[in-house]
């Protein structure tokens, strides 16, 4: 398990425990990244918990310093794969999801009007929708991969076949870490031929 990030809730989460949570982040990331094969312009969906990054219960301390630092690290290494992100909000906004407007546009999502805050949406989301050069929200993706940061539930948005995507990095701060990549549907039954 990761050692616990000193003091949260009493005091300023200093340089070294952020830079470490960006290393967590972008190694997760890219192991799944690599596991995951996605092409250029799939979608990887994330969801985190920065309550749960900083050792505290979901919900109960948005930091939103650890927001950005998750963000950094996931987004460098979506960056060098070429892949779209999605952030998923927290349960006050029914898990909505922070995109680029292009990658909306490219997949036929309906946005909808709602700008996250680190208690409504969540700090990761928040950081994203700064962190974007045209931020909009949408309710619903069917995203290619996803990772999983603290226990945020992401299934609802990935594409209906998903797979377990064991990585080493098991844990992002305090938060466990769960991935998941996706594969079409094999339908047909026994005659069907598949690659």
């Amino acid at each position: 398990m990761a050692e616990k990030i000193s003091g949260m809730s009493e005091q300023k989460i200093s340089e070294n425990e952020l830079e470490t949570v960006r290393k967590e982040s972008y190694a997760a990331a890219r192991q799944l990244l690599n596991e995951a094969d996605l092409d250029e312009g799939d979608i990887l969906v994330i969801g985190c918990s920065t309550s749960e990054v900083g050792g505290e219960k979901i919900g109960r301390y948005s930091s939103p310093e650890l927001g950005q630092a998750v963000w950094e690290g996931i987004s460098q290494a979506a960056e060098e794969k070429g892949v779209c992100l999605a952030a998923q909000c927290c349960e006050h906004l029914n898990r909505a999801l922070i995109v680029e407007r292009k990658t909306a546009k490219a997949y036929g999502l309906e946005e909808v009007c709602v700008v996250p805050k680190p208690k409504a949406g969540g700090s990761f989301a928040t950081a994203a929708w700064n962190s974007f050069q045209e931020p909009t929200a949408v309710e619903h993706i069917r995203a290619h991969a996803g990772i999983d940061i603290g226990d945020t539930l992401i299934g609802m948005h990935l594409r209906d076949v998903a797979v377990p995507v064991r990585i080493a990095q098991k844990f992002i701060g305090e938060a466990r870490v769960v991935c998941a990549r996706t594969r079409p549907k094999l339908i047909g039954g026994e005659r069907a031929v598949y690659q």
